[in-house]
């Protein structure tokens, strides 16, 4: 992300993020410039300390807006504890939007699940609706013509496979990833492309690494222009692609046995997310105990509206955010993109 916080980008987060209930009616934005700035920030929402591993987390309603390309070099000088301890108070709210998301989207899915097989008919924007899903998480389009009853048979198959997929990932798991596949935020491609989970692009599109091996191909790893773009794809990917069909497999068997969704046990399902395979397994299963991640599987989001923190890069960074933002509060623009927000997985 640019360190000017411009007019274009507020407009492209917002409507990029959406939200999974009704709009967000009061939102903060506040800028944060330095490791202990955020802790500060971090502790005056009595969100930083050591978990309690019996209470259930409630986790303050943050978004996160960038990774500011001096975090590597502004972490050097505090404890590595506490450079672990930022990143996934941060992280963690994070995948839990996106958790809610998938949430909202099945519970729209069984509704609408249950008025077609009732008899009712698609409606245009219903029937988009279905192949956006369809296109996203490579199911088989559901054949049909807005305005005429679904056949049921092959409406059931739609819904199951679609249910199957569009399913949550436990906070801890994906925090456990997404702190080894980026260095906890460190890492290049995160720095410069708010890449925190590692995944492949092909083609002219994404960051090219130092070492490419030229037997894969024309790989890159792929940026996004927000940290919450990359959990986003993050969920896209293990929930669709073929290569994480053991880690959905292993989700559904709990779901039927009325199972507790933990971390330690679908980690086992995503030997294929890495070249080191089983090896992978071990070293994310060791991340997610000895961090204690698996205590976030549980969270929940507290009572009070949405948050956004920007990253500056230094004290005169953050005045420079600070000052264009007030303007855009006081010209009406930050209500109005508020107002905008809508839901999407795309």
């Amino acid at each position: 992300m640019p360190s000017k916080f411009n007019h274009a980008s507020l407009l492209f987060l917002i409507l990029a993020l959406g939200t999974y209930s009704d709009c967000i009616r009061a939102q903060e934005f506040i800028v944060l410039s330095s490791p202990e700035a955020a802790i500060e920030w971090l502790q005056s929402k009595d969100w930083w300390g050591n978990f309690d591993g019996v209470q259930e987390l409630g986790v303050p309603r943050v978004i996160a807006v960038t990774i500011p390309k001096t975090w590597p070099q502004d972490v050097q000088a505090v404890d590595v504890s506490i450079k672990k301890e930022i990143f996934y108070r941060f992280l963690l709210p994070l995948v839990m939007h996106a958790n809610a998301m998938v949430l909202d989207y099945r519970a729209q899915l069984t509704q609408l699940h249950a008025r077609l097989m009732a008899g009712e008919s698609v409606t245009s924007e219903e029937l988009t609706g279905l192949d956006e899903i369809s296109e996203l998480f490579r199911i088989d389009t559901l054949i049909a013509s807005p305005n005429q009853p679904v056949e049921k048979a092959e409406l059931s198959r739609f819904m199951d496979e679609a249910l199957y997929k569009l399913d949550v990932i436990p906070a801890g798991l994906a925090m456990g990833q997404a702190a080894y596949e980026s260095g906890y935020g460190t890492s290049r491609f995160a720095t410069q492309g708010n890449a925190l989970f590692g995944q492949w692009a092909f083609g002219d599109v994404g960051i090219v690494p130092e070492r490419q091996r030229e037997e894969l191909g024309n790989y890159r790893i792929a940026a996004f222009d927000w940290p919450f773009d990359s959990v986003r794809s993050y969920f896209i990917n293990l929930n669709s692609h073929p290569a994480y069909e053991e880690f959905r497999q292993l989700r559904a068997d709990l779901r039927r046995q009325g199972k507790h969704l933990d971390s330690q046990t679908l980690a086992d399902g995503l030997s294929r997310y890495s070249e080191l395979g089983q090896e992978y397994v071990e070293t994310l299963k060791s991340i997610i105990r000895v961090n204690d991640l698996a205590a976030a599987d549980k969270a929940r989001f507290r009572d009070e509206p949405m948050s956004f923190i920007i990253g500056a890069e230094d004290e005169a960074d953050e005045r420079s955010v600070r000052a264009e933002l007030e303007v855009m509060r006081e010209t009406g623009e930050l209500q109005e993109i508020v107002r905008q927000m809508q839901i999407t997985l795309e």
